[in-house]
């Protein structure tokens, strides 16, 4: 009797090892019980307990080394443009150059014009308005030179007899030692300033090989780009000369919906100072507009220092009211730009955040200076386009 109610409940135990149901004693298959078989293929623990490592810290992770790896390559490409900038700076330059040229070469070649002949015209057309500029700018500083030389001194003497009255009660003399002062060190260091004026030929020169080769690159961008890029996207597989073709146009075109938009934006700007301070009768109407339309391609910046610049030269020679006066026209300016011409002309497709902008110019600056300061925002722009083009073609 015994020994079958024994053998009941072993008969009872095996079966729920099988099954995985509760045994009639109420002992649970694997339940860590001495004598269970382990399962197959596991090992015995060791005692210390298992730790798992958090998912957002195996993302972090898995994030660092590529963000490291992409430091690595973004630190060796600029570190060779800063060794080519000779070569680079010109190259960025034609971009920009052939981005707004070519739609003017594309009118003239739809009117019948060969390739080559539409690249012709729309290169000399853009050498004529160059040389244009350059000679009115050369012409009004030699004519008004010393009519602005005559007016700093007097406004120079006009301050000086304010800092010796009331409250201040200056002496004169102390500036003119400090400009005695400067003449007797430029005199002490002749060496120093010949240096700097050779060092300031060999910037000239490193200039004008600067201009030929982004006019020579931006010829050959705007006769043979399409055949330039096919080129470049021949060896990809076809899916992915699809995808590369996408963004590149994209791309392209945000740069060329950039330079439009900005020069369009320079344009307002310049005209408005010049007219301002030929109503003033101020000094170097010509080459302040030219310096505001040029820098206006530095967003932000650019217009600040030019207009900052102007306000210096009203103030010495027309006095504070109007000093003022253009100070308040620039404000005005700077606050239509922001909230009217930025996203009415330049457009949506390359529109960015004040805050973006304002990194990528002071990133730009720090890297390349001024001429990275300027490629810095088509650069970003054309980036996002790229980026955004992708994405709508995986939706």
């Amino acid at each position: 009797m015994i020994g079958r109610a024994a053998r009941r409940v072993a008969n009872g135990v095996a079966g729920a090892r099988a099954t995985g149901e509760p045994a009639a004693n109420g002992a649970v298959p694997g339940d860590g019980a001495p004598g269970d078989a382990l399962p197959p293929g596991s090992a015995p623990s060791a005692g210390a307990p298992r730790v798992e490592v958090p998912r957002w810290l195996q993302t972090a992770a898995a994030w660092s080394w590529r963000l490291l790896l992409l430091a690595v390559v973004v630190y060796i490409a600029a570190w060779l443009a800063a060794l080519l900038y000779l070569v680079v700076v010109p190259c960025a330059a034609a971009i920009l150059l052939a981005a707004l040229l070519q739609p003017l070469a594309a009118r003239l070649r739809r009117a019948g014009l060969a390739p080559l002949a539409a690249t012709w015209c729309t290169m000399l057309a853009a050498i004529v308005l160059l040389a244009g500029a350059v000679w009115l700018v050369t012409a009004r500083v030699q004519a008004e030179y010393p009519n602005l030389v005559s007016q700093v001194k007097h406004t120079i003497t006009q301050v000086q007899a304010w800092l010796a009255g009331p409250p201040f009660h200056l002496h004169t003399g102390n500036l003119q030692k400090l400009s005695d002062s400067v003449v007797k060190y430029l005199s002490q260091h002749k060496s120093l300033v010949e240096g700097t004026a050779v060092t300031g030929a060999r910037i000239v020169v490193e200039v004008l090989a600067g201009v030929v080769l982004t006019f020579f690159v931006s010829f050959f961008l705007i006769k043979d780009g399409d055949r330039i890029w096919a080129w470049l996207t021949s060896r990809l597989a076809p899916e992915r000369k699809a995808r590369a073709d996408r963004a590149g146009r994209a791309a392209w075109q945000a740069v060329v919906y950039y330079v439009r938009g900005t020069v369009a934006v320079a344009a307002i700007h310049a005209t408005v100072l010049g007219i301002t301070l030929s109503i003033m009768n101020a000094p170097l109407v010509a080459p302040l507009a030219l310096f505001m339309f040029l820098a206006a391609f530095v967003p932000l910046v650019g217009v600040l220092a030019a207009g900052g610049l102007a306000i210096l030269v009203v103030l010495a020679t027309k006095g504070w009211v109007f000093a003022l006066i253009l100070l308040g026209i620039l404000i005005v300016m700077s606050q239509l730009e922001g909230h009217l011409l930025q996203p009415q002309v330049v457009g949506k497709m390359v529109r960015l955040h004040p805050l973006a902008v304002i990194l990528v110019l002071a990133v730009g600056g720090v890297v390349a200076g001024i001429a990275g300061a300027v490629v810095a925002v088509p650069i970003t722009a054309a980036v996002t386009r790229a980026v955004h083009a992708l994405r709508d073609e995986g939706a």
